[in-house]
């Protein structure tokens, strides 16, 4: 997976991946903000069924086509089947109804959301009379199989996945008749949870890591633990940014950037778009980079109740 001349890097299909990506997340105001990250030079698009902003992102994505700043070729979309479409009859029809939102003949990557099946039908998050999410139970090797098929029919070009832990990625591995590894792994990435035994087991596998929250989280209170620290208020990372002449956001990027993980970023501020485009102007010192490293400590900033009643839910001191 080295780097090329375009700041990306090949997976392990052989297709390339910018290591800097754009996420789609709220869809209010969605579709402006592609358009400007385009602008800024973002060519790695994130979006998800679940986000419910993918007809906004491809009207983006075409309108910066037309007006000739991109080819669709220079665009590199990952969608997610969500977990509603575990079932490997499903899976197929998510991601066509992700392309028919987004009227994109294919995707360059799809990974799964999660490994917590849920319940499938119209509700996104279904909950029973009691308010507890109502599960599915799905073997997600039969679901990995059902990906591959989508790949051999032409539909995406890379399959992944997202929020494994290692004991459910050597599941996937592990699985007779495997056909394709998972090119990637998208996980909750930052200083506070720097996911390091993660890290070192995907590249003794050759599959790449991509971290999401490296700037904390958005904070909507719908995923977020309201009780958790704001991460680019932290002193080190404020002095750090200090000394560089940064802002405690490109540190926090930067930090990613050095460790090898492909980094999405979301903000809708033109300002911070293009100051988030930046983060290839200068570089960590090992010192800095240790010192980083130390502010490790196993915590997350997603409510961990909304799956922890199932049976493949880990918390997140578990990689």
């Amino acid at each position: 997976m080295a780097l090329s001349k375009d700041r990306g890097i090949t997976m392990n299909d052989g297709n390339k991946i910018p290591i800097l990506g754009f996420g789609t997340y709220p869809p209010d105001a969605c579709e402006e903000a592609t358009k400007t990250a385009i602008e800024f030079g973002f060519r790695h698009i994130d979006g998800a069924y679940v986000y419910q902003s993918e007809e906004q992102v491809g009207r983006a994505v075409r309108a910066k086509i037309s007006d000739g700043t991109v080819k669709r070729e220079d665009i590199f979309y990952t969608g997610k089947l969500w977990s509603t479409f575990h079932r490997p009859e499903l899976v197929r029809k998510c991601l066509e109804e992700s392309l028919k939102k987004l009227q994109f003949d294919y995707m360059d990557l799809f990974i799964i959301h999660n490994p917590f099946s849920m319940k499938p039908g119209p509700d996104l998050l279904p909950t029973g009379e009691d308010k507890k999410t109502i599960f599915d139970n799905v073997d997600l090797r039969q679901t990995w199989e059902a990906m591959e098929a989508c790949k051999d029919a032409g539909l995406v070009r890379s399959i992944g996945v997202s929020n494994f832990t290692r004991k459910q990625l050597e599941m996937i591995l592990n699985n007779p008749g495997l056909k394709y590894k998972p090119v990637i792994n998208q996980v909750e990435c930052h200083p506070y949870r720097n996911q390091s035994k993660m890290l070192a087991f995907c590249k003794s596998n050759n599959i790449a890591l991509e971290g999401y929250s490296v700037l904390g989280s958005q904070r909507d209170p719908k995923w977020i633990d309201q009780n958790t620290p704001v991460l680019l208020e932290d002193p080190l990372l404020v002095a750090i940014a200090k000394k560089y002449n940064k802002t405690p956001a490109l540190v926090a990027i930067r930090y990613q950037l050095q460790r090898g993980l492909v980094v999405l970023v979301k903000t809708y501020t033109r300002k911070r778009i293009e100051e988030n485009a930046q983060a290839f102007t200068f570089q960590l010192s090992e010192e800095d980079m240790k010192s980083i490293d130390g502010l490790h400590k196993s915590m997350s900033f997603l409510k961990a109740e909304i799956f922890a009643g199932h049976p493949q839910y880990y918390p997140p001191d578990v990689e």
